[in-house]
Protein backbone atom coordinates (compact mmCIF):
# COMPACT_ATOMS: atom_id res chain seq x y z
CA UNK A 1 0.00 0.00 0.00
CA UNK A 2 1.24 3.81 -0.76
CA UNK A 3 0.34 6.80 0.71
CA UNK A 4 0.10 10.27 -1.43
CA UNK A 5 1.83 12.96 0.77
CA UNK A 6 1.61 16.47 -1.47
CA UNK A 7 1.40 14.43 -4.49
CA UNK A 8 4.34 11.81 -4.06
CA UNK A 9 3.63 8.41 -3.36
CA UNK A 10 4.96 7.06 -0.60
CA UNK A 11 5.54 3.47 1.29
CA UNK A 12 3.13 3.14 4.27
CA UNK A 13 4.30 2.67 7.91
CA UNK A 14 2.34 -0.25 8.47
CA UNK A 15 1.48 -1.50 4.73
CA UNK A 16 4.80 -1.56 2.64
CA UNK A 17 6.73 -4.18 0.68
CA UNK A 18 9.04 -4.46 3.10
CA UNK A 19 6.42 -6.52 5.75
CA UNK A 20 7.18 -4.81 8.29
CA UNK A 21 5.18 -2.20 10.47
CA UNK A 22 7.12 1.09 11.48
CA UNK A 23 5.59 2.61 14.57
CA UNK A 24 6.75 6.77 15.15
CA UNK A 25 7.92 6.98 18.94
CA UNK A 26 9.10 10.71 18.74
CA UNK A 27 7.36 13.84 19.41
CA UNK A 28 7.59 16.81 16.95
CA UNK A 29 10.80 19.45 16.52
CA UNK A 30 10.29 22.54 15.59
CA UNK A 31 8.90 26.00 16.40
CA UNK A 32 8.30 26.34 20.62
CA UNK A 33 9.35 23.04 20.67
CA UNK A 34 8.50 21.91 24.81
CA UNK A 35 11.74 22.95 26.33
CA UNK A 36 13.06 22.08 29.42
CA UNK A 37 13.09 25.26 31.88
CA UNK A 38 16.28 26.75 31.62
CA UNK A 39 17.16 26.23 27.68
CA UNK A 40 17.32 28.60 25.03
CA UNK A 41 14.07 28.70 22.66
CA UNK A 42 14.17 26.66 19.36
CA UNK A 43 15.34 29.31 16.35
CA UNK A 44 14.15 28.04 12.89
CA UNK A 45 15.46 30.67 10.42
CA UNK A 46 14.70 30.40 6.22
CA UNK A 47 18.13 31.12 4.89
CA UNK A 48 16.49 30.29 1.34
CA UNK A 49 13.14 30.12 0.35
CA UNK A 50 11.08 29.47 -2.87
CA UNK A 51 10.36 33.19 -3.78
CA UNK A 52 13.20 33.90 -3.19
CA UNK A 53 16.05 31.45 -4.28
CA UNK A 54 13.53 28.28 -6.18
CA UNK A 55 14.81 26.11 -3.32
CA UNK A 56 14.25 25.97 1.06
CA UNK A 57 17.26 25.82 3.42
CA UNK A 58 16.82 25.85 7.01
CA UNK A 59 18.95 26.81 9.92
CA UNK A 60 18.32 25.79 13.14
CA UNK A 61 19.86 26.82 16.99
CA UNK A 62 18.64 24.05 19.43
CA UNK A 63 19.86 22.60 22.51
CA UNK A 64 20.36 18.61 21.52
CA UNK A 65 17.99 18.10 24.73
CA UNK A 66 15.01 19.14 23.01
CA UNK A 67 12.05 16.78 22.47
CA UNK A 68 12.79 13.19 22.08
CA UNK A 69 16.55 12.46 21.97
CA UNK A 70 19.17 10.37 23.22
CA UNK A 71 21.95 11.12 25.75
CA UNK A 72 25.77 10.24 25.74
CA UNK A 73 27.51 9.39 28.87
CA UNK A 74 29.25 12.51 28.52
CA UNK A 75 25.90 14.54 29.05
CA UNK A 76 26.31 14.36 32.75
CA UNK A 77 29.46 11.95 33.14
CA UNK A 78 32.94 13.67 33.14
CA UNK A 79 35.53 11.58 31.04
CA UNK A 80 32.73 9.36 29.41
CA UNK A 81 32.04 8.69 26.05
CA UNK A 82 30.86 11.02 23.40
CA UNK A 83 27.80 10.28 21.31
CA UNK A 84 30.21 9.74 18.14
CA UNK A 85 32.23 7.61 20.74
CA UNK A 86 29.32 5.10 21.21
CA UNK A 87 29.27 2.11 19.17
CA UNK A 88 26.58 1.88 16.43
CA UNK A 89 24.98 -1.14 17.86
CA UNK A 90 24.01 0.35 20.76
CA UNK A 91 21.38 2.39 18.84
CA UNK A 92 19.66 -0.61 17.51
CA UNK A 93 17.95 -3.64 18.41
CA UNK A 94 15.40 -5.51 20.31
CA UNK A 95 13.30 -4.79 23.76
CA UNK A 96 10.45 -4.43 25.38
CA UNK A 97 7.42 -1.48 25.57
CA UNK A 98 6.59 -1.29 29.34
CA UNK A 99 3.48 -0.10 30.56
CA UNK A 100 3.54 1.59 34.41
CA UNK A 101 1.13 4.03 34.79
CA UNK A 102 2.18 6.92 37.29
CA UNK A 103 0.91 10.55 38.79
CA UNK A 104 2.89 13.47 39.49
CA UNK A 105 5.80 12.95 41.48
CA UNK A 106 5.34 9.26 41.83
CA UNK A 107 8.67 7.36 41.49
CA UNK A 108 9.33 4.43 39.49
CA UNK A 109 11.05 1.83 41.80
CA UNK A 110 12.75 -1.59 41.26
CA UNK A 111 10.16 -3.41 42.40
CA UNK A 112 7.43 -1.65 39.83
CA UNK A 113 9.87 -2.31 36.96
CA UNK A 114 10.58 -5.89 38.10
CA UNK A 115 6.62 -6.83 38.51
CA UNK A 116 5.96 -5.12 34.94
CA UNK A 117 8.71 -6.90 33.55
CA UNK A 118 11.09 -8.90 34.84
CA UNK A 119 9.88 -12.00 33.29
CA UNK A 120 10.10 -10.97 29.89
CA UNK A 121 13.26 -8.15 30.01
CA UNK A 122 16.45 -9.79 28.43
CA UNK A 123 20.29 -9.34 28.53
CA UNK A 124 20.84 -6.17 25.93
CA UNK A 125 17.19 -5.43 25.60
CA UNK A 126 15.90 -1.92 24.89
CA UNK A 127 13.37 -0.76 27.39
CA UNK A 128 11.09 2.22 26.99
CA UNK A 129 8.76 2.78 29.60
CA UNK A 130 5.36 4.27 29.27
CA UNK A 131 3.79 6.25 32.40
CA UNK A 132 1.21 7.96 29.94
CA UNK A 133 3.25 11.36 30.78
CA UNK A 134 3.78 11.55 27.11
CA UNK A 135 -0.02 12.72 26.80
CA UNK A 136 0.81 15.44 28.60
CA UNK A 137 3.71 16.74 27.04
CA UNK A 138 3.59 20.39 26.11
CA UNK A 139 5.03 23.83 27.19
CA UNK A 140 3.94 23.45 31.09
CA UNK A 141 5.25 22.73 34.44
CA UNK A 142 3.41 19.53 34.80
CA UNK A 143 5.24 18.02 32.24
CA UNK A 144 8.62 19.26 33.31
CA UNK A 145 8.50 19.67 37.15
CA UNK A 146 6.10 17.45 37.96
CA UNK A 147 6.01 14.09 36.52
CA UNK A 148 6.83 10.94 37.85
CA UNK A 149 10.81 9.56 37.30
CA UNK A 150 12.75 6.88 38.06
CA UNK A 151 14.43 6.69 41.38
CA UNK A 152 18.18 4.96 42.17
CA UNK A 153 16.47 1.55 42.57
CA UNK A 154 15.17 1.54 39.16
CA UNK A 155 18.84 2.54 38.08
CA UNK A 156 19.78 -0.53 40.18
CA UNK A 157 16.94 -3.05 38.03
CA UNK A 158 18.35 -1.75 34.94
CA UNK A 159 21.85 -2.45 35.65
CA UNK A 160 21.51 -5.91 37.00
CA UNK A 161 19.53 -6.93 34.02
CA UNK A 162 21.85 -5.88 31.92
CA UNK A 163 20.00 -3.56 29.95
CA UNK A 164 21.65 -1.91 26.89
CA UNK A 165 19.39 1.40 26.64
CA UNK A 166 16.71 3.12 28.68
CA UNK A 167 14.17 5.01 27.61
CA UNK A 168 11.00 6.84 29.23
CA UNK A 169 7.84 9.11 28.58
CA UNK A 170 9.07 12.05 30.38
CA UNK A 171 11.50 14.81 30.29
CA UNK A 172 14.45 13.16 32.28
CA UNK A 173 15.78 9.49 32.98
CA UNK A 174 15.52 10.85 36.77
CA UNK A 175 13.04 12.00 38.98
CA UNK A 176 12.68 15.76 38.59
CA UNK A 177 13.25 16.74 41.76
CA UNK A 178 16.57 14.76 41.65
CA UNK A 179 17.64 17.53 38.49
CA UNK A 180 18.12 21.55 38.84
CA UNK A 181 14.60 21.68 38.69
CA UNK A 182 14.62 20.58 42.55
CA UNK A 183 17.21 21.81 45.32
CA UNK A 184 20.48 20.06 42.84
CA UNK A 185 23.29 21.34 40.88
CA UNK A 186 22.02 24.86 39.57
CA UNK A 187 18.54 24.36 41.31
CA UNK A 188 15.89 25.20 42.47
CA UNK A 189 14.81 26.46 39.12
CA UNK A 190 11.47 26.25 40.86
CA UNK A 191 11.59 27.11 44.66
CA UNK A 192 8.31 26.88 45.24
CA UNK A 193 7.92 23.28 44.65
CA UNK A 194 9.41 22.66 47.94
CA UNK A 195 6.16 23.94 49.51
CA UNK A 196 3.80 21.81 47.08
CA UNK A 197 5.87 18.95 47.72
CA UNK A 198 5.72 18.85 51.17
CA UNK A 199 1.77 19.01 50.98
CA UNK A 200 2.04 16.11 48.58
CA UNK A 201 4.54 14.17 50.56
CA UNK A 202 2.70 14.90 53.87
CA UNK A 203 5.42 16.48 55.71
CA UNK A 204 8.78 15.52 53.93
CA UNK A 205 11.07 17.60 52.74
CA UNK A 206 12.38 17.35 49.15
CA UNK A 207 15.58 16.86 49.67
CA UNK A 208 14.94 13.72 52.13
CA UNK A 209 13.28 11.77 49.03
CA UNK A 210 15.67 13.06 46.66
CA UNK A 211 19.46 13.70 48.10
CA UNK A 212 21.25 12.82 45.18
CA UNK A 213 21.74 14.92 41.98
CA UNK A 214 20.59 12.89 38.76
CA UNK A 215 21.65 9.58 40.49
CA UNK A 216 20.07 7.05 37.91
CA UNK A 217 21.76 9.19 34.99
CA UNK A 218 25.00 8.46 36.71
CA UNK A 219 24.04 4.78 37.41
CA UNK A 220 22.88 3.65 34.07
CA UNK A 221 25.98 5.89 31.67
CA UNK A 222 28.72 4.44 34.26
CA UNK A 223 27.40 1.09 33.34
CA UNK A 224 27.48 1.99 29.81
CA UNK A 225 23.51 2.09 29.52
CA UNK A 226 22.29 4.98 27.77
CA UNK A 227 19.17 6.97 28.46
CA UNK A 228 16.31 8.18 25.36
CA UNK A 229 14.08 11.23 26.96
CA UNK A 230 10.98 12.49 26.15
CA UNK A 231 9.13 9.31 24.28
CA UNK A 232 6.22 9.83 22.81
CA UNK A 233 4.36 9.51 19.43
CA UNK A 234 2.52 6.06 18.94
CA UNK A 235 3.75 4.85 22.04
CA UNK A 236 1.08 3.38 23.30
CA UNK A 237 0.44 1.31 20.11
CA UNK A 238 3.54 -0.90 20.90
CA UNK A 239 3.03 -1.05 24.79
CA UNK A 240 3.02 -4.20 26.15
CA UNK A 241 5.06 -5.52 22.97
CA UNK A 242 8.35 -6.78 22.03
CA UNK A 243 9.73 -5.34 18.78
CA UNK A 244 13.02 -3.23 17.46
CA UNK A 245 14.11 -0.51 17.89
CA UNK A 246 16.26 2.11 15.20
CA UNK A 247 17.29 5.30 16.90
CA UNK A 248 20.42 6.59 14.85
CA UNK A 249 22.21 9.85 16.40
CA UNK A 250 24.23 12.18 13.89
CA UNK A 251 28.09 11.53 13.91
CA UNK A 252 28.59 14.60 15.89
CA UNK A 253 32.19 15.02 17.10
CA UNK A 254 32.20 15.49 21.15
CA UNK A 255 28.63 15.45 21.24
CA UNK A 256 26.65 15.29 24.32
CA UNK A 257 23.61 13.51 23.04
CA UNK A 258 21.52 13.84 20.04
CA UNK A 259 17.56 14.15 18.92
CA UNK A 260 16.57 11.71 17.35
CA UNK A 261 13.25 9.59 15.62
CA UNK A 262 13.08 6.67 17.70
CA UNK A 263 11.36 3.96 15.84
CA UNK A 264 9.52 0.75 16.86
CA UNK A 265 9.58 -2.45 13.99
CA UNK A 266 7.33 -5.41 13.26
CA UNK A 267 8.01 -7.90 11.34
CA UNK A 268 4.87 -10.22 11.52
CA UNK A 269 5.74 -12.31 8.99
CA UNK A 270 9.30 -12.73 9.66
CA UNK A 271 10.10 -12.57 6.53
CA UNK A 272 12.27 -9.64 6.03
CA UNK A 273 16.13 -10.28 6.54
CA UNK A 274 19.12 -7.96 6.56
CA UNK A 275 21.44 -8.82 3.62
CA UNK A 276 24.13 -10.80 4.26
CA UNK A 277 26.90 -8.45 2.52
CA UNK A 278 26.93 -10.60 -0.87
CA UNK A 279 29.50 -8.94 -3.33
CA UNK A 280 27.85 -7.74 -6.85
CA UNK A 281 29.07 -6.87 -9.91
CA UNK A 282 28.17 -5.46 -13.42
CA UNK A 283 24.96 -6.72 -14.46
CA UNK A 284 23.91 -9.22 -11.61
Amino acid sequence: MSINVRGIEFQANLDNPMGLEFYNLSHRFGFQSPNWPYFEDVKIERIHYMAKSGVLSQRITTSMHNTTHIDAPAHVVEDTPFIDEVPLPHFFGTGIVVSIPKNYWEPITYDDLEKAAGKAVRPNDVVIVNTGWHHKYRDSEEYFCKCPGFVPSAGDWFVEKKVKVVGHDTQANDHPLATAIGPHRNGPLHPHLADEYKKWSGGRDWKEDHPEWEPVHRKLFTNGILGIENVGGDLDAVTGKRVTFAFFPWNWDRGDGCIIRLVAMIDKSQKYRIEDGASFGPGA
